[in-house]
Formats: C-alpha cells, structure tokens, sequence
C-alpha cells in the first residue's frame, strides 16, 4: 500500500494505559479507572490494551502488570489484554512463561505478551529486583529464545516445562526504542512495537532496520510493526491544549528526576518550565497529538503514512477521567472506527 494510499481506517488501534495515579488519588481509584476504560475502549472497537512494567514511580500503578493483566482480562470480553512490555531482565523467563500461560489459559485468545529489555526504573531498584547489573541487554536474546522455548509445543523430554504455557499460542512482540529490539524482532519474524510516545528519535530508521532485516517465521508471514504516540483528544483545540498541560507536567518532573503522581491541568504552563525545560520535553513527546478531530485527523494521517506502521498504540494521559473516555472515543471516531453497540 503506497503512503497516499493507506489511510487511518486501514490502521488498527490500541491502548497503552500506564495506569497513572493521580493527585490526591490512590492506586486502588487507578485500578478501578483502568477497567472503566478498558470497557469503554472495548466497546469503541479498539484492538487492544497493554499495560507496561514501571517500578518505584509514585505516578505510575502498573508495576506488578501480569496481576493487572488478569484483573482487565477477567472484567472484558473481548478486548486483546497484554503487556506494553514486561521488562524481561528483571525476570526470569520461565516465571513469564508460566504467568502468561495461566493468563492465556483462563482468557484464551486475548493475551498478549511484550516484551522490553530495559529495566523500567532506575538502577538501585532494579537491583531491589534481584537483576544481575553486570549485564546490559546483550542477553536479552537468549532470554527471548529461552522464554519461547518453555510457550513451544510440548516437549515430553524437557527437564523443565511451564506448565501451563507449553503449547499455547501467545503472540509475542518485541518492543524498543532503538535498533537493537528491532532487528532483533525482524530477525525471529515477530512483531514490533516502537516506543516512540516517549523516544521518538529512532522511530524511522528503528523501523526500516526492522522491516529490512524481517524473516517470516510460523507465526508471522510479513512484518507487523506498531508505533506508540500520545493524543490528548477533545471537542476543541483549545479544551485539548489545557488538558494537555497534565502530561507536560509529567515529564517535566521526569526530566527533573522528580516522581510526582499526575497534575491536574491549568490553564499555561508559561512559569512552570523555563525554555530549555520545554524544550526537552517537546523533543520527548515529538509524537503527541494534541486538538479537535479535524486537527488530529490531519496530523495522524500524515503520521501513518510517514511510518506505514499497521497499528498505532496510543497513551491518553488525562487527569479528569470523563475527559479521557472522551478523548479515546474522539480518537475512534477520527480512525473511521465503528462504535459498537453496549
């Protein structure tokens, strides 16, 4: 399909709900608010929704994210639940393995399993995690490999097993924000996924690495490349740029290595950054589509067909909760989506 060719509604569309804990709130209102959206999405016909592996973030509630996987799963019906990623290197792979298998055993069909190799927190936690920091990533292929084993058809001979898992039918993604997981994924003919709603700069060449290094493997014939990007979604520009200002304030406090649970908006971040701070952060969310429909149509258009990517995973991090169910179902109506009756 050429890039004038492909349109919005030729491309899937999923969730990445990082689960925030908002001010004032606590994890259990974020637990409760994900389900609430998951439901809400699954009735808008969204693909999927992921949850991704974060620790020692006052912000963030999604660290224990196979147990959440579980809870999203068991409250939908439909709906593809999975992992946006787990980080591979603080686990080892037969404790994925079977945690995956017992998900795809109670939810069949609808479980799916990414995977990242960083550790998604900072290095005194991950060694709280029981990580061997001697490493950096290079191992991450033989975990891979090792994790894809035990989900293999059953293997009576094997001195261990993951039972259940052995013989499952998991879909499993690689997920980066570089080269490495890319090539890598086009490598062993699996699906990947881009990071790019916080780490843009590789988006292009990460894909193109992936999709000319692509080997078809049994499960996957072609490759199926997924990229992340934020949208705040309203009725106007304006309401749009104000609920906005919740995320900006976010990674504000990212890149001043402070962790703070999610800001309620205002109306200007004029006094909150100063011009190399908003700077960083507009490079970080590069990928952030912000307005009315008729302003996020035009501008997603023009993102598919730069990147030709056949699914966009998309992260709505709004503080007032009604404003984020609204803005998914904006986004479902811009993608030519039908909504679906329930």
């Amino acid at each position: 399909m050429s890039i004038s060719s492909k349109k919005l509604s030729d491309t899937r569309l999923s969730v990445l709900d990082l689960v925030p804990i908002l001010a004032g709130k606590t994890p259990a209102d974020s637990f409760k608010k994900a389900l609430e959206l998951a439901r809400h999405v699954e009735n808008l016909g969204y693909e999927r929704f992921w949850m991704a592996e974060h620790h020692n973030m006052p912000g963030i509630a999604s660290s224990a994210t196979s147990v959440l996987i579980g809870y999203i799963a068991g409250g939908t019906s439909t709906i593809r639940v999975g992992s946006g990623g787990i980080m591979l290197p603080n686990h080892a792979p037969l404790v994925v393995a079977e945690q995956f298998g017992t998900l795809e055993t109670l939810y069949p069909g609808r479980i799916d399993l990414g995977l990242g190799r960083a550790p998604g927190t900072d290095q005194v936690t991950a060694m709280a995690l029981r990580r061997d920091l001697r490493g950096s990533g290079e191992d991450f292929p033989e975990n891979v490999a090792e994790l894809q084993s035990y989900l293999a058809p059953r293997d009576a001979s094997a001195r261990v097993r993951a039972v259940p898992g052995e013989g499952l039918d998991i879909p499993i993604w690689l997920l980066g924000s570089s080269t490495f997981s890319a090539q890598l994924a086009g490598i062993l003919g699996m699906p990947f996924a881009f990071a790019s709603h916080f780490a843009p700069n590789l988006l292009h060449t990460a894909l193109k690495v992936y999709r000319d290094h692509f080997q078809p493997s049994e499960s996957l014939k072609e490759p199926y490349a997924m990229a992340g990007v934020n949208v705040v979604a309203a009725d106007t520009d304006e309401e749009a740029q104000r609920l906005a200002t919740s995320l900006f304030m976010s990674f504000l406090n990212v890149i001043r290595g402070k962790a703070k649970p999610m800001q309620p908006p205002v109306d200007s971040m004029d006094g909150l950054w100063d011009a190399s701070e908003k700077y960083a952060v507009q490079q970080m969310l590069r990928h952030t589509y912000i307005g009315s429909p008729k302003t996020l149509k035009e501008e997603l258009q023009a993102f598919v067909g730069e990147t030709q990517v056949d699914e966009i995973i998309v992260a709505s991090n709004i503080y007032d909760h009604t404003a984020r169910l609204r803005s998914y179902e904006i986004l479902a109506e811009v993608f030519d989506n039908k909504v679906k009756a329930g």
